[in-house]
């Protein structure tokens, strides 16, 4: 029983999601470009669930570019409506279009000559009327078999809402950069701001032995560096190859003589390398395709600056 219902409201709201493609009209593109022109903030208004939804919504053009924030219509009435500007554009959601409180907001919007776009469930209201324009968000039924909590029709509104933020994060060009520098906190933020040259080891740290290194002296910088690989140069800082455990593995295995070697006997001469300005999170991406622990760092000339583990990326908190 409990699995038929779940199934019952899914399709449902999943419907009334679906039926608002065939309302985009020239509304929505004189919805976005009211939008996209606005000189001031995006003042988002609502009242009871529809406000809950407007909060929602106010958070996701904020964080994509189109500054925004929450009016709640009851607080509007004793005083927050003082918030608004003569530049700002009003964006008001609401399923009746009569919410007494938003009326009494609206009347104030209209004194300052705010643009209105509005949400609302029934076209034919009063603040539909009194909109510069409207998107139909109304819907067949609500998933509530009373007919009473606001389920279907709050998901319309959100989907709708959704729907403006998206076309203008394209209309503005917003890049995925932009996209950090307002997510800054969090593992968001850091797979969108943290670098390679924060988490690398660099300096006397990175293990680096040359060709003619005895594999003696190699385990000895390997062992000692503790990064289950060294770096082998060319004598001037040139990458040239590396040797890993792996590498350590296979000398073993392929010669009795092991000791006796250098390193350019056993060197892989293709690392995997990355260089210090990528995101560690590409850096990540790199060592999960290539089932890799670490990464070489060097700058456009193949000159070894650092190492990068997958050790330093995990405790960094991006996944």
């Amino acid at each position: 029983m409990s699995i038929e219902e779940g199934k019952r409201v899914l399709t449902i709201e999943a419907h009334a999601i679906l039926a608002l493609i065939a309302r985009l009209d020239t509304r929505f593109a004189d919805a976005v470009d009211l939008l996209y022109q606005c000189q001031g903030k995006i003042v988002v208004i609502g009242m009871g669930k529809s406000g809950l939804i407007g909060a929602k919504l106010a958070s996701t053009f904020a964080s994509t570019g189109t500054p925004a924030f929450f009016l709640h219509a009851a607080e509007g009435v004793h005083g927050d409506i003082g918030m608004i500007a003569h530049d700002d554009v009003a964006l008001i959601v609401s399923n009746s279009g009569e919410t007494p409180e938003i009326l009494q907001v609206l009347a104030s919007i209209k004194r300052l000559g705010v643009p209105i776009v509005t949400l609302v469930g029934n076209p034919h209201s009063t603040i539909a009327k009194e909109s510069n324009t409207v998107l139909d968000v109304s819907v067949e039924e609500e998933a509530c078999p009373l007919g009473l909590a606001p389920t279907a029709s709050t998901t319309a509104a959100l989907a709708m809402g959704d729907s403006l933020a998206v076309a203008l994060l394209r209309k503005r060009g917003f890049q995925e950069h932009d996209f950090a520098h307002v997510h800054p906190g969090g593992t968001l933020g850091k797979r969108l701001l943290l670098r390679v040259s924060d988490l690398v080891h660099e300096g006397k740290a990175v293990p680096r032995v040359q060709e003619h290194t005895s594999m003696k002296a190699v385990i000895l910088e390997m062992t000692s560096k503790k990064l289950g690989l060294t770096t082998v140069d060319d004598g001037e800082g040139h990458l040239v190859g590396v040797i890993t455990d792996g590498d350590l593995r296979r000398g073993i295995e392929q010669h009795s003589d092991l000791l006796s070697l250098n390193a350019k006997t056993i060197m892989s001469i293709h690392p995997r390398t990355i260089h210090n300005d990528a995101l560690a999170a590409g850096a990540l991406q790199v060592m999960e395709h290539h089932a890799i622990t670490s990464l070489v760092v060097t700058d456009h000339q193949r000159t070894i600056t650092g190492i990068l583990h997958l050790h330093d990326i995990l405790k960094s908190g991006i996944i």
